[in-house]
């Protein structure tokens, strides 16, 4: 079994998320979307501050592609290390609590260290069914391909894996290496996958994210990223499979693999290149405790199941498991054991 050790690659941006719940005063005082993801400007300085002296506040290691594959981790339990992560993190208490985090998921990550920026956190201020996440990227935003990812022994790992899997937040932190990665991927016809993550990535990092379109095997997204995609590259529609289908047929650089997209829609079916629409598990409102990481959650389940070549329904279906799970809690968390067949 040790051989899916290193399998799969990811590479983003470690952040603490700190997360409590608010009110609609809160969110109208720092102009927040009830459901957005935006990065932290200095108006929000203040935020953090304030959300740190509420009442309850609970802090977990997260950064969109260290959920992921986290969550991939805890779906195939062993063996340990089937993921490398790489990101950068402060020399701070936030940062060691990252690592610790990480270790204990039995991932096995390797931060650049760097004493200039603090480790960067997430305000995710919760409001009913909605989260609305402020990210702070300070030491995430840091990350330097030549003083990390181009260092041999680092590189190794990279080369070790079949799978790779980045957020398009990455995208606006440290393109180059994203690229070094993905063409990597596609020059040895291994499986590169991006996420889309969030609308102003297609909005306003139109530009790298097209860069790296045509390395890409297997996209994700949600149907808002979708719609915001569809809208900048002018596809002049909004139908989701339709969206799906033209993103498919994008430029490819590896011809040997067709490119699949999956976009999930909530409690709404998962849309999957060949057209194929997949429901989602039924769950009850009640239920529901944090929609937070559940499209992280998503990607790490289909991950689990990608890593040991399942078809493309069996990793939709993981993906479905996982996601399921990680709404029921607080925060991309998780239960010992993944009760999944």
């Amino acid at each position: 079994m040790s051989t899916l050790e290193n399998t799969l690659f990811g590479m983003g941006n470690p952040l603490l998320d700190i997360s409590a719940v608010v009110d609609k005063d809160f969110l109208d005082k720092y102009g927040l979307q009830p459901n957005g993801v935006i990065l932290a400007e200095d108006k929000h300085k203040e935020l953090f501050d304030e959300l740190v002296q509420r009442n309850k506040v609970e802090y977990h290691a997260g950064g969109s592609t260290q959920n992921s594959v986290k969550i991939a981790q805890w779906m195939l339990q062993k063996p340990h290390k089937v993921a490398t992560f790489f990101g950068c993190i402060g020399t701070d208490r936030f940062g060691e609590i990252l690592k610790k985090k990480a270790d204990e998921a039995h991932v096995d990550a390797h931060y650049y260290q760097q004493n200039e920026e603090p480790t960067g956190t997430c305000a995710a201020c919760i409001t009913g069914d909605n989260r609305s996440l402020v990210a702070n990227l300070a030491a995430a935003n840091c990350y330097k391909k030549e003083k990390h990812l181009d260092l041999d022994s680092n590189w190794e790992l990279v080369e070790k894996a079949k799978v790779y899997y980045i957020a398009g937040f990455f995208l606006t932190v440290s393109p180059e290496s994203i690229f070094k990665v993905a063409k990597h991927a596609s020059d040895n016809n291994k499986i590169f996958g991006l996420n889309l993550s969030a609308p102003f990535i297609s909005q306003f990092f139109k530009e790298p994210l097209m860069k790296v379109m045509p390395y890409v095997d297997i996209l994700f997204g949600n149907e808002t990223e979708a719609a915001t995609f569809a809208k900048e590259l002018g596809f002049g529609t909004d139908d989701i499979a339709e969206i799906a289908k033209k993103t498919q047929n994008l430029p490819k650089e590896n011809t040997k693999r067709q490119r699949i997209v999956v976009f999930t829609q909530g409690k709404d079916d998962t849309v999957a290149t060949k057209v194929t629409m997949f429901p989602v598990l039924d769950i009850d409102q009640n239920d529901i405790v944090d929609t937070n990481g559940a499209g992280d959650a998503f990607v790490g389940g289909f991950l689990s199941a990608l890593v040991q070549e399942h078809s493309l329904e069996e990793c939709i279906r993981a993906g479905h498991y996982a996601a399921n799970v990680i709404i029921r809690r607080v925060g991309c968390t998780f239960p010992e054991k993944p009760d999944f067949h």
